[in-house]
């Protein structure tokens, strides 16, 4: 005998109203945040074309600084996910943002290359816990069937960051070069490190921790948004350990898939300018106009895979298949070098997968995960992911300083997505991820 409440559908309306308001809330505060977080990570990478010279930064130098900025990250992601269930969400990401903004308008203050390497490290130190957070927060206020879509919502904010990082990179660099004394590259980072602190400060008032705390809620609309939830997450409610959750193989697995989506989608964020230059393209208005292209492109594929796996409940085979099209892409980079429009085209359309596949990755550890093993286990595997920010940037930072060339690293990169779509798909079974449409 099914044992599960079946809601009137009057009450499916009500819930349906609800979720409607939590979405109009909630979403895009976060919305903008990320796109505030992924527009100050991605400012190094415009920077670098001008910041080069004036520092002695070296692509190697450059590929160490974009890379250790994860692994101050990773080394406080797991305790700020854990220190976020004591003080909440709300603490936990006004805090990060103030921090990042800061380091981020410092950052325009570097003399070195080294001193460059060791402000990235604090940009990580600063962020850590932001987005695994996040995806953790969604869980408070969302049920599966639902997360799909809202994990695409959240995380289009870095494909429209994407899409604007570059021109608004260009038009600052070429406009305001000389503001307050400063050269175009520290501009940059000073106006586009601000709006994060300010948004940090307005989040302390907006944000609440969970429904029940939410003044903007009526009773009768928390309840129904707990039974909602109640009845999509179940019986499970205890905490799980880091040590539980470290000797639990789903976690490892999950990150290994991740570390390799991450290593393609990672490494065209910060090295597409530099790719794009090699093509021949050298004013920053236009390498700002042709970089927002994948994000465009990406931002399209993420509403598309997202519905269709939302409708078919099905998460392995869309972010698969949506990698190995990425990894074909960048495959093919070398061989059509020297046409600016082959190589435009899958330089695009390689990015756009391989970003957009990230967004339903991240619908898969919270089924895959019991409730109680979330929160720690989504960080654990962010941090294994983050691992390949490090090692990603390093090498292909060598192999460009090795080369004059970024086509061989992409190779690299192509068989790396190619491994974690058969990882993917051989082992983490889709029994493992089977999940009920709400009612």
């Amino acid at each position: 005998m099914n044992d599960a409440v079946v809601l009137p559908v009057s009450c499916e309306n009500e819930t349906r109203l609800v979720y409607r308001k939590v979405i109009l809330r909630l979403l895009p505060y976060l919305f903008l945040a990320y796109a505030l977080n992924t527009i100050d990570r991605l400012n190094v990478s415009f920077a670098k074309l001008r910041m080069a010279e004036d520092i002695a930064l070296s692509d190697a130098a450059y590929g160490i600084g974009a890379g250790i900025f994860y692994l101050g990250y990773i080394l406080f992601e797991v305790p700020s996910n854990m220190y976020l269930q004591r003080i909440g969400a709300r603490a936990t990401l006004a805090r990060i943002m103030v921090l990042w903004g800061l380091v981020t308008v410092g950052t325009a203050f570097v003399t070195s290359a080294n001193q460059l390497i060791v402000a990235r490290f604090l940009l990580g130190i600063a962020e850590a816990g932001f987005f695994p957070g996040v995806i953790l927060y969604l869980t408070y206020w969302f049920p599966a069937a639902l997360r799909a879509r809202i994990t695409a919502v959240f995380l289009m904010a870095a494909m429209i960051a994407g899409i604007i990082s570059g021109p608004l990179a260009g038009w600052i660099m070429t406009h305001l070069d000389g503001w307050m004394g400063l050269r175009d590259w520290q501009v940059l980072f000073v106006v586009e490190g601000i709006p994060a602190m300010l948004l940090g400060v307005f989040g302390w008032f907006w944000l609440v921790d969970k429904p029940a705390q939410a003044r903007w809620l009526s009773e009768r609309e928390k309840q129904l948004l707990a039974s909602a939830l109640e009845q999509a997450r179940g019986a499970d409610t205890e905490h799980a350990s880091l040590a539980q959750v470290l000797r639990n193989p789903r976690v490892y697995l999950a990150g290994l898939v991740f570390f390799c989506l991450y290593s393609g989608s990672n490494t065209v964020s910060y090295w597409m300018p530099t790719l794009i230059r090699g093509f021949g393209i050298h004013d920053l208005k236009t390498i700002g106009l042709v970089a927002s292209l994948p994000y465009l492109l990406a931002l399209i594929g993420m509403y598309l895979l997202a519905r269709s796996s939302d409708k078919h409940l099905e998460r392995r085979w869309h972010v698969a298949v949506t990698v190995l099209v990425s990894a074909g892409c960048f495959a093919l980079l070398g061989p059509v070098q020297g046409h600016l429009l082959f190589s435009l085209t899958l330089m695009t359309l390689g990015a756009a997968a391989a970003l957009a596949a990230l967004s339903l990755f991240w619908t898969i550890p919270p089924a895959l995960l019991s409730p109680s093993a979330a929160a720690v286990g989504i960080a654990v595997i962010s941090c294994i992911g983050g691992i390949a920010g490090v090692v990603s940037q390093i090498v292909v930072g060598a192999i460009k300083t090795a080369t004059g060339s970024l086509y061989m690293a992409f190779d690299v990169i192509a068989v790396v997505l190619v491994v974690g779509a058969l990882v993917l798909l051989l082992a983490i079974p889709a029994r493992q991820l089977l999940e009920r449409p709400r009612s």
